[in-house]
């Protein structure tokens, strides 16, 4: 009888654990993981380091705050508020790969008008930058330098050239976007003005 009511009660501790809130994965592959969820739900994300974004106003600050923690799966000291975030976890520093390819830039390194790039921090693993694209702006041909993940806080529509294809991307807000390590293209705004956030891993 002990045994079953044990079973019991372990059955219903897993049920309430899979029916538990949980981080969702919005982008995963050799060089990072992002994940998209609220702040305070954090099931489901791995105990590892990384940039943790809020995406909107709130308590805990303004939308496109950005801090580095050393386990994302761990609230912040200062209290991480209650509403949507991104969490980008690297997770490898260049995986033996060669070094930065030869007409790489970093961004901001391309010619572009109509654009800011405000660095909020940077340490061994990222850099992490805010930055937004006016009405109209546009960003020339360039090669990324490192593999860099997009967390749009406004979303808004990019006209994106790449490879003599031009396709028109309807980004909105907590939108993952990945550009890999060594892709070109160039972009172009064609709706209202346009914030992101970007996280460049370091290789």
């Amino acid at each position: 009888m002990k045994m079953l009511v044990a079973a019991a009660a372990l059955a219903s501790t897993f049920q309430a654990q899979s029916s538990a809130p949980q981080a969702r994965i919005a982008v995963q592959n050799a060089s990072v993981r992002v994940y998209r969820t609220n702040a305070g739900v954090l099931g489901g994300v791995a105990h590892q380091p990384g940039v943790v974004v809020w995406l909107e106003d709130g308590p805990s600050g303004k939308a496109g705050r950005a801090i580095w923690l050393d386990d994302v799966a761990v609230p912040p000291a200062e209290g991480a508020g209650t509403g949507p975030i991104a969490i980008v976890q690297p997770l490898s520093q260049g995986g033996g790969r060669a070094t930065t390819p030869a007409a790489g830039s970093n961004p901001g390194g391309a010619p572009f008008t109509g654009m800011s790039f405000n660095t909020l921090f940077e340490n061994a693993r990222v850099s992490v930058i805010r930055a937004r694209m006016d009405v109209g702006a546009r960003e020339g041909v360039h090669t990324h330098a490192s593999d860099t993940i997009v967390v749009h806080l406004s979303g808004g529509d990019i006209e994106d050239t790449a490879d003599g294809r031009t396709t028109v991307n309807h980004w909105k807000t907590g939108d993952i976007e990945f550009e890999a390590r060594g892709s070109s293209h160039s972009a172009r705004n064609i709706s209202h003005a346009v914030d992101v956030v970007l996280v460049a891993l370091k290789p």
